[in-house]
Parts: structure tokens; C-alpha cells; sequence
């Protein structure tokens, strides 16, 4: 699938793995535009890779649909990356055996509804936006890369919530595929490892704990670098014959249970 002269949307866009799949795409000759609710950093990166900010909640229809409008404005939107997501750890009962130290069933729900509902929103709006494209020598309209997570199928201790977004994630992938066939937009889905991302922080401490995460990891015995991820996610948008797959990019880690 050609990317040159296209647009794009990712969410999540404003730093981690959007940040670095923006940036490719960008060298691809993409006009991307990045999908965040990070205002100052989403607008620097935009500048400066020549796309556009739109502050975007995934789980709200009309901001979705005002960045799908603003990458249109930019050239034919071919391309969607949904990285946006947030994480959670507690463990399902407390540890007095009350009915109120359970696992809180509101935070279950943001969890479930910004990772796998807010994905599902994108996809299912990007699609209709794609659909009018003027389909290529394949009958192409787009494709959309998903981001799940290796905690869809190695689920730790406390990732209950996480796990289950994640894994609804990974579960819609042939469905959607399915469903979009018809009108020639691929959907993929990828499952991280340990990727170094700014969530764990810089200085000493926080590369003395990544250091340990990294002994654990099958070969090459480091965290995931953004880049590697950004890689993977555009060769699934550019390679046509890539369709309904999920993907892990993890350097051989299964994760244990803690």
C-alpha cells in the first residue's frame, strides 16, 4: 500500500510508541496527525514532523471524527494507528476479605472503555472515513494497526483490568478484518513487550529498574526500543498482503506471573 501522499492519524501520538510510529510515517512522506489529550507535546511534535494536532479523547465520537476530519484536510487518509491507552494494577479481592476492598468496578470500566472501547471508536470511524478512497490496483481503501499488549495472552498478577482491554484488542482483530474486507481496509493488531517508554521514567533509579526488567527477556536482553515498534506498525500498513494478524514484538519474553 502506498504511503507517499497520504494522511494518517495515531493516537497516543504525542509521546511513547505514537511519537516514534508518527515519526516514521512522517518520513514516509505522511501527513500525520497526532491523536492526543498531551496538548503542548502533541503540538511540538506536530510542527515539527509538518502534521496537525487534535486533542482527542478515543472514546468520544466527535473528537475522533474531528481528527479523521483534519488529516482529510491533509491528503486522502489511508492510515490509522490507535496506541492511546492507559494502565492499571490491582488485584481482583483485597486482602481483608470485604466486599468493599474488591477490585473497583468503575476503574475496570475506564479501563475497558478508553483501551478496547476507545480503539474500537477509531477503527470504526477511520474505516468510514477510508471507504470513500478511491481504491487502488488492489481494490485498497486503508488499514488501521491496533495496539494490544503480551498481557493479552501472559496476563500478570493485578492486570485483570488491563489484560481483559487488551485482550478484547487482540479478540476483535479478525472480526474487524472481516467486516472490512469488503470495502479493502486491513486491520492488524500488535502485542508489545517491555517497550522503553517514558512511563518508566529517567535518572539511575529508573534505568537500574530497567536494566532488571531486561534480564528477563529471551534475547536481546533489553527493553524494546520505540522505534522497533514504529517499524513493525508501518510495514503493516505499507505490506498489502498483511491482513488479520496479531503480532507480538517482544524478543521471546513470557511474562510470569509477577
Amino acid at each position: 500500500m502506498e504511503l507517499n501522499n497520504t494522511s494518517a492519524i495515531v493516537t497516543g501520538g504525542a509521546s511513547g510508541l505514537g511519537e516514534a510510529t508518527a515519526r516514521v510515517l512522517a518520513a514516509r512522506g505522511v501527513k500525520v496527525v497526532v491523536a492526543d489529550l498531551n496538548d503542548d507535546k502533541g503540538a511540538a511534535l506536530a510542527a515539527e514532523i509538518g502534521g496537525a494536532y487534535v486533542h482527542c479523547d478515543v472514546t468520544s465520537t466527535e473528537q475522533v471524527i474531528a481528527a479523521i476530519e483534519a488529516a482529510k484536510a491533509l491528503a486522502p487518509l489511508w492510515s490509522a494507528v490507535n496506541c492511546a491507552g492507559i494502565g492499571w494494577a490491582t488485584r481482583t479481592i483485597g486482602k481483608d476479605g470485604e466486599y468493599a476492598s474488591a477490585h473497583d468496578l468503575d476503574l475496570y470500566r475506564k479501563v475497558i472503555e478508553i483501551n478496547l472501547v476507545g480503539t474500537f471508536n477509531v477503527c470504526r470511524l477511520a474505516a468510514t472515513a477510508m471507504s470513500a478512497n478511491t481504491p487502488d490496483v488492489d481494490g485498497m481503501r486503508g488499514a488501521l494497526v491496533n495496539t494490544a499488549s503480551v498481557a493479552a495472552e501472559d496476563g500478570q498478577i493485578g492486570q485483570v483490568a488491563y489484560s481483559s482491554s487488551k485482550g478484547g484488542v487482540v479478540g476483535l482483530t479478525l472480526p474487524l478484518a472481516r467486516d472490512l474486507a469488503p470495502i479493502g481496509v486491513r486491520a492488524n493488531c500488535i502485542l508489545p513487550g517491555l517497550i522503553d517508554t517514558p512511563i518508566y521514567g529517567t535518572g539511575p533509579a529508573s534505568d537500574e529498574f530497567k536494566a532488571r526488567l531486561g534480564a528477563g527477556v529471551l534475547f536481546p536482553k533489553r527493553l524494546g526500543y520505540s522505534s522497533e515498534f514504529a517499524s513493525l506498525a508501518v510495514e503493516l500498513l505499507a505490506n498489502s498482503y498483511m491482513n488479520a494478524e496479531s503480532i507480538r514484538i517482544d524478543a521471546g519474553i513470557r511474562m510470569q506471573p509477577k
